[in-house]
């Protein structure tokens, strides 16, 4: 009986994280291998059957290793530049007007209203306007246009987040506080974002991929000759799909890196959001 319990718990027991992620790519590139190669076989192929839209990841991945570092190096340092200062902006700004919204309730809707407009804000319309003002960069340095929409793009989900995380502490911790004396600072600062920090890592973490895209939009009105964006963009123009495919390939790499970097660290600064739990006997 106690074999069969033992069994039962092991065969019930889920795949860890690293294992379901493989086998997800696994099951990505042999569905992207299938299609290829069957029902989108020769979509978009010229007339002598050559350069399909949807290349096989053999292709791909054989274009990948010709192109090599010297192609995406300078290509994806520009983008991560502008990414990463999106993203520091983007998120200091939504992560002190949420911080500001416990200290002053009275400024939720405003902070939550100045969140939904940023989100309902078409990037693609506001790029054009932000390159006007903010002019073209230096030969091969980061787009200034980029990085405002990768801050951008961030900045709602970092809001909100945020702002239900600092919300969900404790009600009998936030009292005793009180009882001591404390303020809403010290509630801010001993309780909430302690409670919160879990939330505020989630939020973060989704906020890598939004930056990552609002970098590569940004690139395509920023007037820089270097990232993803142009690269992507030239391969589209000489028709080298495998290349483009490549790019955007990349693209997503990195915005997955940049989201697993940030859920290691999430791990480590608050172990108690993964389920780890300390014993004491």
């Amino acid at each position: 009986m106690t074999k069969t319990k033992t069994g039962t718990a092991a065969a019930s027991r889920p795949l860890p994280p690293w294992a379901a992620g493989g086998l997800g790519v696994a099951a990505t590139i042999a569905l992207w291998w299938l299609a290829a190669a069957t029902v989108l076989a020769g979509v978009g192929a010229a007339a002598d059957g050559t350069g399909g839209a949807v290349p096989t990841p053999d292709e791909v991945f054989r274009r990948l290793a010709s192109d090599g570092v010297g192609f995406y190096w300078p290509n994806l340092a520009v983008t991560v530049a502008e990414a990463s200062a999106g993203y520091l902006w983007g998120n200091l700004a939504a992560l002190l007007l949420a911080g500001s919204v416990l200290v002053l309730p009275a400024l939720e809707r405003l902070v939550t209203q100045l969140a939904v407009i940023s989100y309902c804000l078409p990037i693609v319309a506001i790029g054009p306007l932000a390159f006007i003002v903010i002019g073209s960069p230096a030969r091969g340095q980061a787009s200034g246009t980029a990085v405002l929409l990768a801050g951008i793009s961030v900045f709602f989900t970092t809001v909100v987040g945020a702002l239900s995380a600092l919300k969900s502490a404790d009600k009998a911790s936030l009292d005793l506080v009180t009882v001591y004396g404390g303020g809403r600072f010290q509630q801010l600062i001993k309780v909430q974002l302690i409670s919160a920090l879990p939330g505020i890592l989630n939020a973060l973490k989704i906020a890598v991929p939004a930056a990552v895209l609002g970098a590569v939009l940004g690139e395509y009105v920023g007037g820089v000759d270097r990232g993803i964006g142009p690269a992507l963009v030239n391969a589209q123009q000489n028709l080298e799909i495998a290349r483009a495919w490549g790019v955007a390939l990349v693209a997503g790499l990195l915005a997955g890196a940049g989201y697993g970097v940030l859920a290691v660290l999430a791990r480590f600064v608050a172990p108690w959001s993964a389920g780890r739990q300390g014993t004491s006997r």
